[in-house]
């Protein structure tokens, strides 16, 4: 490979590009059965780097095109317009493709030098294949939302923060570590209001087409989301309120059966979205009590708000429910005082509350207290809310595990099947003292995926305490730096 600032001649463009089709082939073409798991996954990461040096390179080209008006000579009017028409792109990848350049390129300037990177520490990730385009692109909406007036420094450590996190995160990880970050930097609401969301919030329901049906399109405010979650995490789920089945378990039964229920999972073949539709049609059915709508996973059917003392005394900061929407605490109050919610208070510490049962299935206050310790899946790299996770006995009920809270753990469906003794299965363990995540759960994986059987613990429902961490590390490395 050349060096930077070599031209095209010196780097031997044609030789270069007869050196990476001869590499792709001998991988693609190759006899892979002949690697161990470890190499598949060592060439996984190293051809995903590869990608992301390339994307990396297509935003330097897309500079160059534009810098020479390629766009406007091509015939093509618009950057976007020549990207589609020029690689056959959808509108939304050459729109996104040339957003991202705008912030990670160098740009000529009127006396010809080259200005550097508006995100420099991103654009430097990005060439060195540490991050991927889609990290970038959540970066930069990230960073575009942040105060004007926020000072140079704040805004240059928010951006070391983000690429730090990418290097080992996933992108879609950042809105809500973006959130984070802003409910820190503007606590009163200033960028984003409540008044903002309220303005904006509003439902459209189509005319009906030929065939009658309708489409339905808006946005919701935070809380609204917070009641629909509430309701469908429940009401929405696989044999729920499926009008195609007539044993399906209604919103009406004041006691539904879980084998009733389980069966009525296994008939059904709806999508999602399709059960969301149908879990509308039930809410709306005529003489139907919401105050009967029972519990789903030991916890009633309602929205539940966790929140800090300190933004509570403060009157400002964000409130959380269990399906992960969040809120400002003026809006939640103002919610409590109308649904009348669950409210979880935490110390500065986020101390949960202790209960402990001698029965398997966990109480409704222990259900309160995994929300506020996992807020959802623990499984490593799991988004699954706590609404949509059953209550995981750490050392099975079976082999003498008790039904208490150092010993239970949200796991959603999907990954609670994959807890079990084969050599093939996952196995769960509370983290002890000696664990930077003390009181957490630990996810051991198979040998086959990782020899070493290291604990793995899930960040993806834990953003707010990695930026506060981040955020103190960086703040002192910037003092160590000023001083």
């Amino acid at each position: 490979m050349g060096s930077k600032g070599e031209t095209l001649e010196d780097c031997g463009l044609t030789e270069l590009e007869a050196a990476v089709r001869n590499c792709t082939d001998r991988v693609q073409y190759g006899d892979l059965t002949s690697l161990s798991g470890e190499d598949v996954v060592a060439v996984m990461q190293r051809v995903e780097t590869c990608q992301r040096q390339l994307s990396a390179l297509g935003s330097k080209l897309i500079i160059e095109a534009t810098d020479r008006g390629l766009p406007e000579t091509s015939g093509a009017g618009s950057p976007v317009a020549f990207l589609r028409h020029t690689l056959h792109l959808t509108r939304h990848d050459a729109s996104t493709r040339i957003k991202i350049a705008a912030q990670v390129g160098e740009f000529h300037q009127a006396d010809g030098q080259l200005a550097p990177p508006v995100l420099e520490v991103t654009a430097e990730a990005y060439e060195a294949g540490d991050i991927s385009r889609d990290h970038v692109r959540n970066i930069v909406d990230v960073m575009n939302h942040l105060p004007a007036d926020v000072p140079g420094e704040t805004r240059a450590e928010t951006e070391q923060i983000l690429v730090n996190y990418c290097c080992e995160g996933w992108p879609d990880d950042l809105p809500r570590m973006g959130r984070e970050i802003l409910a820190r930097l503007d606590p009163e609401g200033t960028v984003v209001s409540d008044a903002d969301r309220h303005r904006r919030r509003g439902i459209k329901v189509g005319r009906p087409g030929i065939d009658g049906i309708s489409w339905i399109e808006g946005w919701l405010t935070p809380q609204l989301r917070a009641l629909l979650d509430a309701f469908l995490a429940k009401y929405a789920r696989p044999g729920m309120c499926n009008g195609e089945d007539v044993d399906s378990p209604k919103v009406s039964d004041a006691v539904i059966d879980s084998t009733v229920l389980d069966a009525a999972a296994r008939r059904d073949r709806r999508d999602a979205g399709q059960r969301v539709h149908d879990a509308f049609i039930a809410l709306l059915q005529p003489g139907l009590d919401l105050r009967k709508l029972g519990s789903h996973r030991g916890m009633p059917v309602q929205v539940t708000l966790q929140m800090n003392l300190a933004d509570l005394e403060r009157g400002s900061g964000l409130a959380t429910t269990a399906s992960g929407v969040q809120m400002s605490i003026n809006e939640a109050l103002k919610m409590a005082g109308g649904t009348r919610p669950i409210l979880i208070v935490n110390d500065e510490k986020g101390i949960p509350l202790y209960l402990a049962y001698g029965q398997r299935i966990a109480s409704s206050g222990q259900r309160f207290g995994l929300l506020a310790r996992d807020r959802g899946c623990t499984f490593p790299g799991c988004d699954a809310p706590a609404d949509m996770c059953a209550a995981h006995h750490v050392t099975d009920w079976v082999k003498g595990g008790p039904t208490d809270l150092d010993n239970l753990a949200l796991v959603c469906d999907h990954h609670h099947a994959l807890v079990n003794d084969s050599v093939n299965g996952w196995k769960t363990v509370m983290l002890g003292k000696d664990s930077p995540h003390r009181g957490r759960v630990g996810w051991i994986a198979p040998k086959a995926l990782d020899p070493t059987g290291t604990p793995q613990v899930n960040e993806k429902h834990h953003a707010g305490a990695r930026v506060a961490t981040a955020v103190e590390a960086s703040r002192r490395e910037w003092g160590q730096t000023a001083a």
